[in-house]
């Protein structure tokens, strides 16, 4: 009797951890069929193991864009009373970048932030899935946050009152004096590790980076302020107050404390989603529905499925035995690269299902090419196990080469490094995600499935 193979163990294993991360969320699954009856709910597959002292939670679910979702739709105004005509456009685009950086700060994915010029009116669109609730949303963007860096002034004989009874609460009041430090001058906040002395050593801390502009004026205020606090704050909103042990040279600054994990991750989100080049005035509020209906929606599913039935027909009338194997694999190769959606996850848009669904329509060829390069073979004369290796090889380096174009293309649409000369449109950029994941899965998991697939027909 032969020992079922090692790899074959663990490929069932993976399918089987596939399937599960594919169940649907919280669904009621109710049949009987003869002696056996089913009513159960499914809820939503999920992770939370301790490793190493640390808990780590995965809730696996699928995320709908605003097209299939709904969302909240923001309006708002830029006041450019104070920016010269020549800077506002990029001003504007700032403010946008800084607005959709916020957003994707909180766990909002897909947002749609454009900006929109009406006469002489200077406004940002700003379209967010999944967000029903509109406070919710106007919570995340906040409508005039402004960053600013404030130093202690002169004490008032409240204050002196105050300072007798609590030196601390009274230092942050006496924090009134602008510095000129600002949002824009910081480049980034990022949390760090292992930056504090004694009992604080290895705990979390906040690393500031500024631009040229701000090292500059950052180095004089602290140079002026050793041994005081210099407050930040927004919107007028104390952040935090940390004490200057030094004058610092260079631009980034290390905020240290008795921060936890999670006060350290807020303050550094907090600085960054302060750091908006202009104040802006939301001026239209509303939640919106899905933009396509359900109907569009039911509509669209139903072609894709009778697309993809009529491809497995053929594929299975034409190619017989080879069309089952692939038709299997393509089954598999679907909830695969469905898993990895929920997995990251991906925010699927219908441009997003139709990217997914081209990389199904990619893997068919991939298959039909095989199969093709094996008939060939088998024509020349050579025998069935000579033709599977000489054609799964021929084949593979072709598939590699148009894989490798697709991709380059993908990069082009998601823009990465956002060209102002690519596009920059969230909606293309779904595709762009969807298709780069179904081609990377489509030729990697395809190369593992068929290889064995040799060995079992040679």
């Amino acid at each position: 009797m032969k020992k079922i193979p090692f790899g074959a163990i663990f490929f069932v294993i993976f399918i089987l951890l596939v399937i599960l991360i594919d169940l649907p969320n919280n669904q009621r699954i109710a049949f009987s069929f003869g002696p056996i009856k089913v009513d159960r709910t499914i809820h939503t597959p999920q992770i939370n193991v301790n490793l190493f002292g640390r808990q780590f939670q995965k809730t696996f679910e699928t995320k709908l864009g605003l097209d299939l979702r709904g969302g909240s739709h923001l309006l708002f105004e830029a006041d450019t009373s104070d920016i010269a005509q020549s800077d506002i456009e990029g001003a504007l685009e700032s403010a946008r970048n800084v607005i959709e950086r916020r957003v994707n700060f909180y766990g909002v994915s897909e947002p749609q932030v454009q900006t929109v010029r009406s006469k002489d009116a200077y406004r940002i669109s700003v379209d967010l899935p999944g967000v029903e609730s509109v406070d919710e949303a106007i919570k995340l963007i906040g409508q005039t946050a402004q960053l600013e860096f404030k130093e202690t002034g002169t004490a008032s004989a409240e204050l002196q009152q105050i300072a007798t009874q609590s030196p601390q609460l009274a230092a942050m009041l006496a924090m009134n004096t602008p510095t000129g430090l600002k949002g824009t001058h910081v480049k980034k906040a990022t949390v760090q590790f292992g930056q504090g002395s004694g009992d604080n050593l290895g705990a979390p801390s906040v690393q500031l980076e500024f631009n040229s502009e701000g090292a500059q004026l950052f180095q004089e205020i602290t140079r002026r302020n050793i041994g005081k606090q210099v407050g930040i704050f927004l919107d007028d909103q104390i952040l935090s107050a940390p004490t200057v042990q030094q004058e610092i040279i260079g631009g980034t600054a290390i905020i240290t404390g008795q921060f936890t994990i999670d006060e350290a991750k807020n303050l550094a989100l907090s600085i960054n989603s302060g750091a908006l080049p202009l104040p802006v005035k939301l001026i239209e509020q509303r939640t919106i529905g899905p933009t396509l209906g359900q109907e569009a929606i039911d509509k669209s599913l139903f072609a894709g499925v009778v697309g993809l039935v009529s491809v497995v027909l053929f594929m299975i009338l034409y190619y017989g035995k080879f069309g089952i194997i692939a038709t299997i694999g393509l089954v598999l190769y679907g909830l695969i690269s469905y898993a990895i959606f929920r997995l990251i996850p991906v925010v699927l848009t219908l441009p997003g299902i139709a990217g997914f669904i081209l990389s199904i329509g990619m893997a068919v060829d991939a298959n039909i090419l095989i199969f093709e390069r094996i008939k060939e073979e088998l024509r020349k004369g050579k025998s069935f196990d000579v033709a599977m290796r000489l054609g799964f090889g021929k084949a593979l380096d072709a598939i590699k080469d148009a894989n490798i174009a697709t991709l380059l293309v993908a990069f082009i649409l998601f823009n990465p490094l956002n060209w102002s000369f690519f596009p920059q449109f969230g909606l293309i950029k779904g595709f762009a995600l969807t298709l780069t994941i179904g081609v990377l899965t489509s030729f990697i998991y395809g190369y593992i499935y068929y290889t064995p697939i040799n060995g079992i027909f040679s």
